[in-house]
């Protein structure tokens, strides 16, 4: 018999005995993982909304979960409705890749925000860069500004004294500033300030672009932390809207595509660098859609729990050492009048 690339060949290769194989709430795409997390260790969190699900998940468990902005002065209550501790600092979402690049940049490098301010319709004034962390908003532009100096400063203690960052990215488009560039977490005019063409402009980001800024990002977190490691992942969550003249579904489609590009690319660059396929494991076809909600957009907690099992189980040293994940039968090869080569590949094995 001719030998061939695919022979021998493990099941977790093939998409019968490691996909359609394995029973729905069984699977498990981690192969292998580059670290673990020590129970020591700090674990700072950012990104888009799913990001905050392994933030709770992890202070929920006890884990040393890295908070720089906790508001430990305020009462419990205060603290959640300024959202403090949602993320390591009280950044609010950071959905794309330059927004994280110049919040570093901003807190590192002094990077000058010409449109920082923003005045709501009710008169009180907002962070323009997190416009949604104080929902009663501020007396005075000033007030603004002197909140913000605390935050950079939390922001600085957050990167630099991490031991494991968890960065999820969630999207490509976004607003800009025409001034100097800066791009926003929402659009003038949604939560604060308002859209004028002459000075903001909307910009999707591609490949190029998503890749430098998080290469930029991370040299520079390097730089200011020489023993941090990073755990990427790709949130779920689909475009609530998307600015280009197409249906929401194809620009999610992109923005998606893009996104886990990058954090493939990067994952092969850099051995302190680990993917968490989160994303694959919410939105994988073989689950039926089974871990949304009724709006096809949130996340329920059936695929929350899912996700966060594999990930303690692969990337945190309490993850209990597991044998492997027993299957249900192995489905037969489906007939069709569809010719594709590659079923070749998937007869080799039994």
């Amino acid at each position: 018999m001719t030998d061939n690339p695919y022979r021998g060949l493990g099941d977790h290769q093939f998409w019968r005995r490691a996909v359609a194989g394995v029973e729905r709430f069984r699977f498990d795409p981690v192969r292998a993982t580059r670290f673990t997390i020590q129970p020591s260790e700090r674990v700072a969190t950012a990104g888009s909304c799913f990001a905050q699900h392994i933030s709770n998940r992890l202070a929920s468990i006890g884990f040393n979960y890295f908070v720089t902005e906790a508001g430990e002065h305020l009462p419990d209550a205060q603290r959640r409705a300024l959202n403090h501790g949602v993320f390591s600092a009280r950044f609010g979402n950071i959905y794309t890749s330059r927004q994280l690049l110049q919040l570093f940049q901003e807190s590192f490098q002094g990077r000058p925000v010409a449109d920082d301010v923003w005045q709501r319709e009710d008169g009180r004034y907002v962070d323009a860069l997190r416009p949604q962390v104080t929902p009663g908003g501020y007396e005075s532009p000033g007030e603004v500004k002197r909140e913000r100096e605390l935050h950079l400063a939390a922001v600085r203690r957050m990167f630099e004294q991490c031991d494991v960052f968890v960065f999820t990215l969630g999207l490509t488009e976004t607003w800009r500033s025409k001034v100097d560039d800066t791009v926003y977490p929402l659009a003038p005019g949604v939560s604060g300030g308002s859209f004028d063409p002459e000075r903001h402009e909307f910009v999707n980001l591609d490949v190029h672009d998503v890749t430098g800024d998080m290469e930029s990002f991370l040299a520079g977190l390097k730089s200011v932390n020489p023993g941090v490691k990073v755990i990427l992942t790709v949130s779920p969550v689909p475009l609530i809207a998307t600015y280009e003249d197409r249906n929401v579904l194809v620009s999610t489609t992109y923005s998606k595509s893009v996104l886990r590009v990058v954090a493939d690319m990067l994952w092969r660059r850099y051995e302190w660098i680990e993917y968490f396929p989160s994303y694959e494991i919410i939105v994988g076809n073989y689950n039926d859609s089974r871990y949304f909600e009724r709006d096809y957009r949130g996340i329920n907690r059936l695929g929350v729990d899912h996700a966060m099992r594999c990930f303690l189980d692969h990337y945190t040293s309490r993850g209990k050492r597991r044998s492997p994940v027993p299957g249900i039968a192995t489905p037969p090869l489906l007939t069709s009048d569809i010719m594709c080569d590659e079923e070749a590949i998937d007869q080799l094995r039994p």
